[in-house]
Formats: structure tokens, C-alpha cells, sequence
């Protein structure tokens, strides 16, 4: 009875924090405005189904079972999150699906009893994802004077870049927040995520690789969002369909997708044209210009209204909190900074985790040796590079604008190995874009049967029971 009791109260926390199964509301909940997306969907309501556990673990400590069920459903969400993200349009929903892959890293360190670094990981990640919501919202305000009023147009990625012109401000504080989000120090998700992948290690060595690993895609897909976002040029004057011309979701990446599937997702050949690395069809949307006059102006701006034809920086209203955001993600950090040798006490977090259980460090000091860290940040940070290297690679404007990549062609063969290299990166991409068709299945199955159930009870009320009344 104890053991049910402790996986229907885990079952809750699974459903408010997005894990896996139950993760499916949280990127459909991005529709919503990106002020309750910074402070709800990143920071504060998806964070308390952690602080539920975490409050909980003393009762589920004393019980093996359940301590493992937290854990694997960490690292599943882990993973599933960063891979999802991978080939994502909207600018939000690729945010959404970085927070569940984060939220799964502190499910992690709450199954393997690091009760310290999942709090405190919990506390870092909320001002870098604030920030970067609300970085985001701050795109789409200057996306919206071109594109007008669509949220599929002016949060689609495949519309934006060089915007690091025109939004300068935004694009410090967002890459600020992205190179948090990667575990880059000193910022604020360095110090946490460093804490967890260290633990892993101890815990078991199989999640130890996956969580990782993970941490690499992770520097990748946010270079990704980044790249398209703020280098090369604003696409949304010279859209690149990369499917038919009815859909919103228009690529430009690597893993760009025709109409019709063809072998290779990277080169394409159209009768005599030479072989381009993406493709460069180009249709101008002036039709999508709108008129618009900014926000909290005076009577007598109104007679007045400018016609933008790019983007613009957002006002003072709204910079002022990502700035406060982007000073939180510089620091927050230290308060958990665990170098209190020597009589120094700089490890703020401890103190205020005083009472709290550690199972992975019960007899520790909460302190570290400078070795033992710079060997281990020395990892992390590697792994993080390595993924901002192979983003820059692939979305960096002097690659990705090239019409002729002679070079990379130039080693392309059209054999065996590279129609199954491209079989398996359509793969990867239809299981990214198309959610790992978990929504699918519940919308099938879930709500099919809802659907079906209720058709049959309306059938069975009218035909039978009023039938018999009826005569």
C-alpha cells in the first residue's frame, strides 16, 4: 500500500513537470503568451512537481523501487526532451522541449539521491530559461512588424536570421542564456549541471554516458536556435519553402524536407542546375507587411504611424527584465559554489539545504578539491564545444548560404552507405519533428476511444433507453 501510495504521488509530480509520459501539454502549452511561458512553463509551475518530489524523498528513500522508477523516468525525459528539440520550427516549442529535457535532468539527480544539485539546478535553469522566454517573446514582438500578427510566422525560425542587427540587446542576453543553457562557466547552469553529470557517475555508468551525451545535444540544438535566429540574412523577406507552399513551417536547415522524400536530405538535383546544399527558391512576402506603431507612445504619435521593414528593438518595458534576468544568470551560480576550504564558507546553498539529505555524499563536506573540479568541468565543457562546433557547422551563415559547396560534393558519393546515412538522418528527423509520434499515439488511441465511448453511450441513451420508454 505505502509503494502505491508513493508512485501515485509520483505520478502526479510526472504530470506537473512535464516528464515522460505525460510531457505531451507542455509544448502545446507554448500557444500561450511568452510572459506566462517564462514565468509558469520555465520556471515556476513545471518546477513543482520537482519540489514535490524533493520534498517527498525522505518517504521514498526508504523505498528501492520507486527511487529507481524517478530515476529512469529522468533519464528517458532527458533524452526524449533534446531530442525533440533537435528539428523544431517554432522558436517556443524548441524552448518547451529544452525545459522537459532540464526537468528530466533534476528527476535524475532526485532518483539518484543528489538532493542538493537537483534544487539547485532547479534554481539556475529558472532565470536562464526565463531569460531566454522572454528573449524569445522580444523576437517575436520584432518579427511580428514584418510578418504581421501569425504566431506561425513570426515564431518560425525559418523566417528569422540576421537579426543580430536589429535586436542587439535581445541577442547578448539570448546568447547569454543559451551559453548558460549549454554549461558554459562561469554562468548560472555550469555549476548545477556539472554537479548532476558528476553524480551520475556514482550512480550508475549507463546513465552516466546518456546524461552525457544529452548535454552535448543540448549545446547543439541551442546553437541551433540561436544560428537561425541571429546570424546570416532575414529570411522572412525571401521565404525557402522547404515543403509545399500551404505549409507554415518553412526549413531552411540541413534537415530541410521537399514535397516529395527523396534519398539524400542534404543535396538535391534539379535536371541540369548545379547541386545546392539547401535549397534556394525564393518567394517575397511584401504582401506580409503590415503597419505598426509601438506600444505605451503619446496622443500625438498616433497621427503618425511608420511602415517598419525590418525588425526593431523591443522598448525599455520589456528589455528591463531580461536584463535583470541576464545579471541573475551571470551570478546565481555562486551561491553554490561548493569551494569552502580552508575555513572559507562560500557555498551559500548548503546552508539553506542544512537539514536536507544527500545519499550520494552523506558523509561529504560539501566540499571539493580544485583538481577533482577542473578535471571533470574540463569534460563537461568539452562536450559542450563539441556540440556548438558541429551547430556552427552546419547553420553557420558562411556554410548554409553557399549555393555551390563544391568541397562537401566533392567527397558525396552516391553509394550504398550514403542512401542509408540519409535514410537514417530522414529518420531521426521525422521521429524530432513529428514528436516521436507520442502525440499521435494518444491522440489515435486516447482520444479515439474517448471519442468512440462517448459516441456509444449517446447511442445506447437514445436507441435503447428511450427506445424502451418510448415503446
Amino acid at each position: 500500500f505505502v509503494t502505491l501510495c508513493a508512485v501515485l504521488l509520483f505520478a502526479g509530480a510526472v504530470a506537473k513537470s512535464a516528464q515522460f509520459p505525460l510531457h505531451v501539454w507542455l509544448p502545446d502549452a507554448m500557444e500561450g503568451p511568452t510572459p506566462i511561458s517564462a514565468l509558469i512553463h520555465a520556471a515556476t509551475m513545471v518546477a513543482a512537481g520537482i519540489f514535490l518530489v524533493a520534498r517527498l524523498l525522505p518517504l521514498f528513500r526508504v523505498i528501492p523501487s520507486i527511487m529507481y522508477l524517478i530515476s529512469v523516468i529522468g533519464i528517458i525525459t532527458v533524452l526524449l526532451g533534446a531530442t525533440l528539440a533537435l528539428a523544431q520550427k517554432d522558436i517556443k516549442r524548441g524552448l518547451a522541449y529544452s525545459t522537459m529535457s532540464q526537468l528530466g535532468y533534476m528527476m535524475l539527480a532526485l532518483g539518484m539521491g543528489s538532493y542538493r544539485s537537483a534544487l539547485f539546478h532547479l534554481i539556475t535553469h529558472a532565470y536562464s530559461k526565463a531569460l531566454l522566454f522572454l528573449g524569445s517573446g522580444s523576437i517575436i514582438h520584432s518579427m511580428e512588424t514584418i510578418v504581421g500578427y501569425s504566431p506561425a510566422k513570426s515564431q518560425n525560425m525559418g523566417l528569422m536570421g540576421g537579426l543580430r542587427k536589429h535586436v542587439p540587446i535581445t541577442k547578448i542576453t539570448f546568447l547569454l542564456g543559451t551559453l548558460s543553457l549549454c554549461g558554459i562557466p562561469p554562468l548560472a547552469c555550469f555549476w548545477s549541471k556539472d554537479e548532476i553529470l558528476n553524480d551520475s557517475w556514482l550512480y550508475s555508468p549507463i546513465f552516466a554516458i546518456i546524461a552525457w551525451a544529452t548535454a552535448g545535444l543540448t549545446a547543439f540544438y541551442m546553437f541551433r536556435i540561436y544560428l537561425l535566429t541571429f546570424e546570416g540574412h532575414l529570411n522572412a523577406h525571401f521565404q525557402n519553402y522547404g515543403g509545399k507552399q500551404k505549409n507554415p513551417l518553412y526549413s531552411i536547415s540541413l534537415w530541410g524536407k521537399n514535397g516529395v522524400k527523396k534519398n539524400s536530405c542534404l543535396l538535391t538535383m534539379n535536371n541540369n542546375e548545379s547541386t545546392y546544399f539547401f535549397a534556394k527558391t525564393k518567394y517575397p512576402i511584401d504582401k506580409n507587411g503590415r503597419k505598426m506603431t509601438r506600444p505605451f507612445m503619446t496622443i500625438a504619435h498616433f497621427e503618425h504611424k511608420a511602415v517598419y521593414s525590418y525588425p526593431y528593438e523591443s522598448d525599455n518595458t520589456m528589455l528591463f527584465p531580461i536584463f535583470v534576468l541576464g545579471l541573475f544568470t551571470l551570478f546565481v551560480g555562486s551561491i553554490g559554489i561548493p569551494f569552502n576550504q580552508e575555513g572559507g564558507n562560500l557555498d551559500i546553498l548548503s546552508k539553506w539545504l542544512a537539514p536536507s539529505i544527500n545519499l550520494l555524499h552523506q558523509k561529504s563536506n560539501n566540499s571539493m578539491d580544485w583538481n577533482e573540479f577542473l578535471k571533470d568541468a574540463v569534460l563537461s565543457v568539452s562536450i559542450a564545444y563539441f556540440g556548438i562546433f558541429i551547430a556552427s557547422f552546419l547553420y553557420k551563415p558562411i556554410y548554409s548560404s553557399l549555393k555551390n559547396f563544391e568541397l562537401i560534393n566533392s567527397f558525396v558519393k552516391k553509394g550504398p552507405k550514403r542512401i542509408l546515412w540519409d535514410k537514417i538522418l530522414n529518420g531521426i528527423y521525422d521521429w524530432s519533428y513529428n514528436r516521436a509520434y507520442i502525440d499521435a499515439f494518444y491522440t489515435r488511441f486516447l482520444v479515439g476511444g474517448i471519442r468512440g465511448l462517448a459516441e456509444f453511450t449517446h447511442f445506447f441513451d437514445r436507441r435503447v433507453i428511450d427506445g424502451m420508454t418510448n415503446g
